[in-house]
């Protein structure tokens, strides 16, 4: 299986691309949202359930964690993943990122919760190439259209991308583990009591030392 040899594979047209252009959109207007209660000091920077503007990887862009649509999507895509790696999942939590000209992703890897990660195309005005250093440290580069998610081990190979060039793109990261890994059943939801909460949540109510964003 080229997921066990190889530790990534590609599922194109995971989501219909219409569909992917709607959540695309649907991010991009709680995008818009979060800026203008922000700006208008209706809610302080603290108040993260509309979504926060940078983050440790990124800076300055727009995402949110736990985006109820997006973790609802977590859900009708694990057959889907699960049938391509002949694994049993076990659904964690949802990133999603609005990408501008300029973004950069830094070489990382992540935590417990992204072992089974897929980053999913919503919505991009150029290929964006997503970059891994495969089982045999080789550069492996991946392009992904609108509705094409890619699938790979987040906590053990090394990813980034490099400078975007476009104006605007929606990724959303979608994040399992494999339930035969030790701990992946108390892992569920990311410790949260069911999807669809923040990551104020889970650093202010759950006892969770492998959760950060």
């Amino acid at each position: 299986m080229i997921f066990e040899e190889e530790g990534y594979t590609v599922i194109k047209n995971a989501i219909d691309e219409k569909f992917a252009d709607f959540l695309g959109r649907c991010i991009l207007l709680k995008r818009q949202v979060a800026k203008t209660y922000f700006d208008k000091k209706w809610i302080p920077e603290s108040y993260t359930e509309w979504g926060v503007f940078g983050d440790g990887q990124v800076k300055d862009v727009y995402c949110c964690y736990g985006d109820q649509a997006m973790d609802t999507l977590l859900l009708d895509l694990q057959s889907k993943v699960e049938e391509r790696l002949n694994y049993k999942l076990i659904p964690n939590y949802t990133f999603t990122r609005v990408y501008e000209k300029n973004s950069e992703l830094v070489k990382h890897t992540d935590r417990f919760s992204c072992e089974i990660s897929t980053t999913l195309n919503l919505k991009s005005d150029k290929i964006w190439p997503i970059f891994l250093k495969d089982k045999e440290k080789r550069t492996v580069q991946i392009n992904l259209g609108p509705g094409d998610m890619l699938v790979y081990r987040g906590n053990r190979l090394e990813h980034w991308r490099n400078p975007y060039h476009g104006q605007l793109c929606v990724q959303s990261f979608l994040h399992y583990t494999n339930k035969e890994t030790k701990g992946s059943e108390k892992n569920l939801y990311d410790g949260r009591p069911h999807l669809g909460l923040t990551s104020h949540f889970c650093k202010h109510y759950i006892n969770a030392p492998d959760y950060k964003e």
